[in-house]
């Protein structure tokens, strides 16, 4: 097990980094997996569609980002993992969700397609060998790594799930 003192700080990154507190990210993506789950079920139908403000996504349109972003870091995981030094491009997260018609799409597939792309993810990372989870490249300009997208994977969801309680419900 490579020690979670390998992480690669990314300034972009480091506030998901921080909140994961486990010291395996495949633990950490396990527990991530039941809590982000157990929220949503959890979440009230009238509050699917509420925005805390002008401006902002809604949870449906919150949980299209969410997948998204897994799917985006999934890849540049996969990427990294085949030593590909070619450096990855970033991705507006903004106008990624101003088109992607979240607004438009069945909770209930939301919820599907979420833990369909989250278990796609752990079968990635469980077939990564640790000289594959360590090499790095370059994504938005900044070093990387696949070990440390497995933490902020996790970290990025507990960011929002933070944001979902303290803000929308």
């Amino acid at each position: 097990m490579i020690p979670k003192s390998e992480i690669i700080p990314a300034e972009t990154y480091q506030g998901y980094l921080d909140l994961v507190r486990e010291n395996d990210f495949r633990d950490a993506i396990g527990k991530n997996t039941r809590q982000f789950r157990k929220l949503l079920k959890s979440i009230p139908r009238k509050k699917i569609d509420y925005a805390y403000a002008e401006g902002k996504w809604t949870l449906r349109e919150m949980l299209q980002h969410i997948i998204d972003c897994e799917r985006v870091f999934a890849y540049r995981a996969l990427r990294l993992s085949r030593l590909d030094p070619t450096p990855l491009a970033s991705f507006d997260e903004q106008s990624w969700g101003r088109h992607a018609g979240g607004s438009l799409r069945r909770w209930k597939d939301l919820l599907d397609e979420f833990k369909t792309v989250r278990e796609a993810t752990v079968y990635l990372f469980d077939s990564l060998t640790d000289d594959q989870l360590r090499f790095v490249g370059e994504a938005n300009g900044r070093p990387i790594n696949a070990f440390t997208i497995g933490y902020l994977i996790p970290g990025h969801v507990t960011h929002h799930i933070h944001l979902i309680r303290e803000r929308y419900l």
